[in-house]
């Protein structure tokens, strides 16, 4: 059966998780999630190596901002590592649709909008309806203008309590990205070709070792199974 592993470090949260099957049969079979703030790099790939059988699988998911510059490198270099070494199937999503998928969970299919903290003052801001899929795209604004922005009586992510206690009405789902919500976000929300979305234009350059670091990283966790295949008398993957 086929397995997906999930990856998110586009927020302070760096998580992953294994899931087999597939659509609404999709089954989590292990996961990790933390609260780092800094220090993604050095921690995704050997979380990724703790999960059940390393985290090895046919389709990686990986999410795709907006959120850390420095974090969606890390997790998109690490996820495209990895699908090459195993010759794995990519793919991408929104990282405001897996908080989404979070609220649709604990509350049920209802309209709900995503705040969330884009650092320099400002607030990622989206509306996603019941369905789960978005009514429109993600900003990054000040938190005045993202009180204006969000009417749905339900909100989610980091800044949702400071947003509901501001505008005087609504509930609050206090939340960062967590991939085991990745069953619950709709299918027609991946993309074949992942691409960055930071949600505004970075204020310094990144630093250049964010991405290839991690990709080492994978790399290394790769060769590592592919060791432990052959020590067990597995043909070589990849």
């Amino acid at each position: 059966m086929v397995r997906t592993l999930v990856i998110d470090c586009a927020t302070e949260n760096c998580s992953a998780a294994l899931f087999e099957g597939a659509g609404d049969a999709l089954r989590l079979i292990d996961a990790r999630c933390e609260t780092l703030g800094r220090g993604h790099a050095e921690r995704l790939v050997p979380m990724i190596g703790e999960l059940a059988d390393g985290g090895r699988a046919e389709r990686i998911a990986v999410s795709t901002g907006p959120g850390s510059f420095t974090g969606i490198r890390v997790g998109l270099a690490a996820a495209k590592a990895l699908a090459l070494a195993w010759r794995a199937e990519l793919v991408g999503f929104p990282t405001l649709a897996l908080i989404a998928a979070q609220a649709r969970i604990e509350h049920g299919e209802q309209a709900v909008g995503i705040a969330n903290n884009a650092g320099h003052g400002e607030w990622f801001v989206q509306r996603f309806a019941a369905s789960g899929l978005p009514c429109d795209d993600a900003r990054s604004l000040p938190p005045a203008e993202a009180q204006q922005a969000l009417e749905a009586q339900m909100v989610a992510g980091s800044r949702a309590e400071a947003l509901v206690e501001a505008r005087g009405f609504g509930e609050a789902l206090a939340v960062l990205p967590d991939a085991r919500a990745f069953a619950a976000l709709p299918a027609a929300l991946l993309s074949a070709d992942p691409r960055p979305s930071y949600g505004r234009k970075p204020d310094a350059a990144l630093p250049g070792s964010a991405g290839p670091g991690s990709a080492r990283s994978a790399a290394v966790l790769a060769g590592d199974e592919g060791a432990r295949q052959r020590g067990a008398g597995a043909p070589q993957a990849g």
